[in-house]
């Protein structure tokens, strides 16, 4: 017999409408003994004044208060359990199936009270805020996978409740290895994305609020779910990665040890250009300078080309937005002491040429008149 046989036949008797009126006076009583409790609740956190509470009070609300009346019509059910038949069945099954949901909602709510009582005690706001990243970036990872479970354990539990579609199941797997197999390959790359989600929260080769570079786009770690990562691009863009894109490739995170970051600038100029002048100017445009950090301020030779030497300035700060903003700065400085002191010393081209005293003529970015018209 089906449901709704089983509910016709239950009409035709005064049993559903006496359940009615008990069960709606299960509701009143559960939605009364509720306010109760969270009256009580509010008035230990006026005095407590703790996260706890707090949390509570604004999660476990309306979990609660589903747990409440399930049990009371529960309660109410009791009154019938002398009777017999379908009807007896059919609420019985409702009941399991409330009971299945309202724990998984009351579990789903106890895990948002631990995480934020936890996440309570950091915060991102601070400079130095990378033991505060971390922790909150394993704590919404980690949540997320248990909240994952236990919806799917749920769902799970909620259809081998009713026979029929236990049986359903059954004969289906056994005569459909091909549907399957094709589920199964299906089903791959979204435990693959999973798994590469509990990795990242475990092994957190990235954090919240972590500077990286992926897909030669500059950007911040905005947020990480359980299947892909949210990336803030620079110019306000958003970059979708899936979480297994940052175990299977390649990619830059300025901020993986501390917050605190090189500037590089590279500079070119001709080989007479005298470097130390252009040290003592460095130290000047940093020294009093809020973007500096006081740590880093050098400039090295680091290449020699066929017409020029490779300046690289190197400038610390102690953030990324930070650094960018000094390397820019050190940049415009740089070149203007350089245009306005040594105009000479800018990259120039080499041109020798042999006269007609066979004595070679030099001329340095363009060529001398005699030379010329001889070409």
């Amino acid at each position: 017999m089906n449901i709704s046989e089983r509910f016709t036949s239950y009409l035709e008797g005064d049993s559903l409408v006496e359940y009615l009126i008990v069960g709606a006076i299960a509701v009143v009583l559960a939605i009364i003994l509720h306010f109760i409790l969270f009256r009580i609740l509010k008035l230990i956190d006026r005095k407590s004044d703790r996260e706890l509470w707090d949390a509570i009070l604004e999660k476990g609300y309306k979990s609660s208060l589903f747990f409440l009346i399930v049990v009371f019509l529960s309660f109410a059910k009791g009154i019938f359990v002398d009777v017999e038949g379908s009807a007896n069945e059919s609420i019985a099954d409702i009941l399991k199936i409330a009971y299945i949901a309202s724990i998984a909602w009351v579990l789903l709510s106890a895990i948002n009270v631990f995480r934020v009582v936890m996440l309570s005690h950091y915060s991102m706001d601070e400079e130095d805020n990378l033991h505060a990243r971390k922790v909150i970036t394993q704590f919404r990872l980690l949540g997320n996978i248990v909240k994952f479970l236990i919806i799917v354990i749920s769902i799970g539990l909620a259809l081998l409740t009713f026979d029929s579609i236990r049986q359903f199941g059954v004969s289906l797997l056994a005569s459909a290895g091909i549907a399957g197999i094709i589920l199964g390959f299906a089903a791959q790359k979204l435990i693959a994305t999973v798994l590469a989600g509990l990795q990242l929260a475990i092994t957190q080769p990235i954090r919240l609020d972590d500077v990286l570079i992926v897909e030669g786009e500059w950007g911040r770690v905005e947020e990480i779910t359980l299947t892909y990562v949210v990336i803030a691009i620079w110019d306000k863009r958003r970059l979708i990665v899936p979480s297994t894109y940052f175990i299977e490739n390649p990619f830059q995170n300025w901020t993986r040890v501390s917050a605190d970051l090189l500037g590089t600038v590279y500079l070119y100029t001709d080989y007479r250009f005298p470097v130390d002048a252009l040290r003592e100017e460095l130290k000047r445009v940093v020294e009093g300078n809020s973007l500096w950090d006081e740590k880093v301020a050098i400039i090295q030779v680091t290449d020699s080309k066929e017409r020029t030497m490779e300046l690289r300035v190197l400038v610390s700060a102690e953030d990324s937005p930070t650094a960018w903003d000094l390397r820019v700065m050190v940049r415009e400085k740089l070149i203007a002491f350089i245009q306005e002191n040594y105009p000479e010393m800018l990259p120039l081209t080499r041109v020798d040429l042999k006269g007609e005293n066979g004595m070679n003529k030099k001329a340095d970015g363009v060529l001398a008149n005699k030379d010329s018209e001889k070409l």
